[in-house]
């Protein structure tokens, strides 16, 4: 791939035949000409629609920010008490300059959204990142009719097909078990926003006493303020007295840390999509991974494209290259979408993801 220089206009926005232009990429990001705003911009900029919370989505520095209503109070957290953000619920519109904005569930964490645009009966639709399995801390996916749709691609590779929940977290539950019987804390790392609610809400409780680094544990009474049930969990010094039951769930950065040595003999595992790579595991030095992801795999990034309706399909972040090919072999109009955020490596999208802003 050959270098780009971000200072300047980019000029790799798709030039689709017959299809009006709603989103055109820019050096600051995704931008609407016509509503004069910008879609998740890498830079500061006048008027910023947001479709997560995560740090390659949300950047500090725009002067007003518009995100989901479910998603409001976990941006503000991440964003700082001083950023000014309007919200919208699911479903609800506002219309600048003739453009019609509205969010609609992406399913990918807490308040994450799908932009639709609509102009002079043209719409399209900028995804975020998304998932199309339903969980009990997010509002679940909601496909939406475009003309145009912008699809991620970060496990874009056949490669890519998740097992059902329930059987990845018989694994987790049954590694806690494993570890509980020789006596050492099980800890779990998982992304601060979105995974670690996930891992929360999916582990049986009854195994143990459950604690979370602090990363994590600033964003639960957001969770609990939007109605999204997880287990209680116990203080550090609390958490300690039960030497060798229990698990902490936190971030990968806490690998090697005193904090983290504060628990003792421990087995260290990891939920992440790329779990599914052989090698990862080992690369980490990880006793276990968990193929548990917060992105559609590749038959969900499939049926959210067919859901869509679309004749034409943007494929942005991850695996481009392949998803577009498949897209042309089966009768799409489809182009790669150049942004900041490549994510081609193993854990780029994930680890952009778990950066504090």
């Amino acid at each position: 791939m050959r270098p780009r220089n971000f200072d300047d206009e980019l000029d790799d926005t798709p030039a689709f035949s017959e299809a009006v232009t709603l989103l055109r990429n820019t050096s600051s990001g995704l931008y609407c000409d016509a509503g004069d705003f910008y879609i998740d911009p890498w830079k500061g900029v006048d008027y910023a629609v947001i479709t997560h919370a995560h740090s390659d989505h949300a950047r500090i520095g725009s002067r007003n920010y518009l995100a989901s209503e479910e998603g409001r109070a976990v941006l503000q957290e991440r964003l700082g008490p001083e950023s000014r953000i309007e919200s919208l619920p699911y479903g609800k519109s506002i219309t600048r300059n003739g453009v019609t904005i509205s969010f609609h569930p992406a399913g990918h964490i807490l308040g994450s959204a799908q932009v639709r645009v609509e102009y002079r009966g043209e719409i399209w639709v900028a995804s975020g990142d998304y998932k199309v399995e339903a969980e009990p801390t997010c509002t679940p996916f909601e496909p939406v009719r475009c003309h145009t749709f912008i699809t991620e691609s970060t496990f874009g590779l056949p490669i890519y097909r998740w097992r059902p929940q329930a059987e990845i977290f018989a694994d987790v539950n049954g590694w806690w078990r494993a570890n509980q019987a020789a006596g050492r804390t099980s800890v779990l790392f998982a992304y601060s926003l979105g995974k670690a609610q996930r891992v929360l809400a999916g582990i049986d409780p009854s195994i143990g006493p459950i604690s979370v680094h602090g990363a994590v544990a600033k964003l639960l009474p957001h969770y609990a303020a939007a109605g999204v049930r997880l287990p209680e969990v116990q203080s550090v010094e609390t958490f300690r007295a039960a030497e060798g039951r229990g698990l902490v769930v936190g971030p990968a950065s806490i690998d090697g840390t005193p904090w983290l040595r504060k628990f003792g003999e421990i087995s260290k595992a990891f939920a992440s999509g790329w779990m599914q790579l052989r090698g990862a595991r080992r690369r980490q030095a990880l006793d276990r991974g968990f193929v548990l992801s917060d992105h559609a795999d590749w038959q969900g990034l499939l049926s959210a494209i067919r859901a869509t309706g679309a004749e034409r399909i943007w494929v942005t972040h991850g695996s481009t290259g392949p998803m577009v090919r498949w897209l042309k072999e089966n009768g799409w109009e489809a182009q790669a979408l150049v942004t900041r955020f490549f994510g081609e490596a193993a854990n780029g999208k994930e680890e952009a993801e778990e950066k504090e802003p």
